[in-house]
């Protein structure tokens, strides 16, 4: 099976004992620690203004106004083994994307962490707190002391196009402030593309060439406008330049339930479904249409009390016309506990309208096998 690399390093030591730095390949839990309220409303840059038209002659000016913005993140895990205690350290990388103070970076790169310290410049450290984290995702919010911080505006990655410039920077093996180019590989990759991911998870990664190694986690991938367009994460270890980043629209899409809540908090259809086959289109009279069809409904749950059936093909969720079970997933995890949505299927090959309220996913079912919406 193809294992997929996340990038943050891990070392420790205890007493009379040494452990060598590592690679990091499963994310822990980790208990969530609280902090002041955030603003709800992050800058962002416009995807029209200055688009590159050809290749840049160099990458230089860009990594000068987005480096100051990127940060070395340090951690200290405490732990217990062999009746002594042990103190592990790891690395990973952040960046701003709030001039108050707020950092986005990857959960596995703090997760388990006792301290966290974000390294700005040289040695310019920062104390850091976590706002939130998201296991499914891997997505983490810290937060540091400051105004008026150097940040990197939050750009659009269902804009970026296949073949676009991108420029990763982070801290490779503790190599600080490393910059990378490349171009973006492909867009959408999820569990479908690459094997061995959680199933736990929610994926919308962008694909890279951009050299990015252990150290990288939690670093912004770049447009040429210098708007991040994806948090590195992961990497195919057996591969030859194959990185991964988080979408981030995706990651957009979590920011206000973290600061508000300090966690996502995801709603749920109570519905099991799976991939239209050629085979359902007929049966089904689905026709030329996309969307999932409905293979379990949770007894009592959402879906049951608006009158949704097994055998249904949902082609509307909300304003979101022919999603496929991982989108629709997606989709129905950010919609809003307690929101009213309207929800299409065909039924007996015809379309029917109903309207779902949606329910909350309890973290202890987060998700069932086979992924649940």
């Amino acid at each position: 099976m193809t294992r997929l690399a996340v990038l943050s390093i891990i070392a420790g030591a205890a007493a009379c004992e040494g452990r060598a730095g590592q690679h990091r390949e499963h994310a822990a839990s980790q208990p969530r620690s609280q902090a002041s309220a955030a603003p709800t409303a992050f800058p962002t840059g416009s995807a029209e203004e200055g688009r590159a038209k050809s290749r840049p002659a160099t990458f230089a000016d860009l990594a000068a106004k987005a480096d100051p913005a990127v940060v070395f993140v340090e951690t200290e895990q405490a732990m217990f083994g062999r009746g002594r205690r042990i103190v592990a350290g790891g690395v990973g990388s952040g960046f701003v994307f709030d001039p108050a103070g707020l950092i986005l970076t990857n959960y596995h790169v703090v997760a388990n962490a006792t301290r966290i310290e974000a390294v700005f410049g040289e040695e310019n450290r920062k104390r850091a707190v976590v706002v939130g984290v998201d296991p499914p995702t891997d997505v983490a919010v810290l937060r540091v002391d400051g105004k008026n911080l150097p940040f990197l505006p939050l750009g659009d990655s269902e804009r970026v196009r296949v073949g676009d410039w991108v420029v990763a920077i982070g801290n490779p093996f503790s190599l600080a402030h490393t910059v990378s180019a490349g171009i973006l590989s492909a867009k959408g990759r999820s569990r479908n593309d690459v094997k061995g991911l959680d199933p736990a998870g929610y994926y919308d990664y962008l694909q890279t060439d951009a050299s990015i190694n252990p150290g990288n986690s939690g670093g912004p991938l770049l447009d040429l406008d210098g708007r991040v367009i994806g948090i590195n994460t992961a990497i195919k270890p057996e591969a030859n330049s194959i990185g991964f980043a988080i979408s981030v629209n995706m990651v957009r899409d979590l920011l206000p339930s973290f600061v508000e809540h300090g966690k996502v908090r995801r709603s749920a259809i109570g519905v099991v479904v799976a991939s239209v086959r050629e085979e359902d289109k007929t049966r089904l009279g689905l026709g030329d249409r996309l969307g999932s069809i409905v293979t379990r409904v949770t007894p009592g749950g959402p879906a049951d009390r608006a009158g949704i059936k097994v055998d249904d093909i949902i082609v509307q969720f909300d304003k979101e016309q022919g999603a496929g079970p991982n989108h629709l997933r997606w989709l129905a995890s950010i919609a809003g506990v307690g929101r009213k949505v309207h929800v299409r299927v065909v039924r007996d090959k015809r379309p029917l309208d109903l309207i779902v309220a949606l329910a909350e996913l309890p973290e202890s079912a987060e998700p069932p096998s086979p992924p649940t919406p």
